[in-house]
């Protein structure tokens, strides 16, 4: 998807600054709702998955799934702690 803007006169590097900002509030709108993950996030705007991170902090967005219940969180935290401790056994 483009944005097409009928704006003339403007330098042409304050049209792509101003092009490069709508692109990443779309991206992170689509992230932020759940349209989108952080990776394919961090791939349409050619960013690092931390420079990501670091973006939804600006934008005000958590990086935790908001729709899990604790009991599910806890789920993925033991989960998680049991790979752990797998790897440290083959280290």
């Amino acid at each position: 998807m483009e944005f097409s803007i009928p704006v003339t006169g403007i330098p042409e590097a304050h049209w792509l600054e101003a092009y490069r900002k709508g692109k990443e509030a779309l991206i992170m709108s689509l992230l932020q709702q759940g349209d989108i993950s952080s990776g394919r996030a961090a791939r349409l705007l050619s960013l690092s998955r931390l420079q990501v991170l670091d973006l939804m902090s600006e934008y005000g967005i958590s990086p935790f799934d908001d729709s899990m219940t604790l009991e599910e969180f806890q789920a993925e935290v033991a989960a998680a702690a049991r790979q752990m401790e797998k790897y440290k056994q083959f280290s």
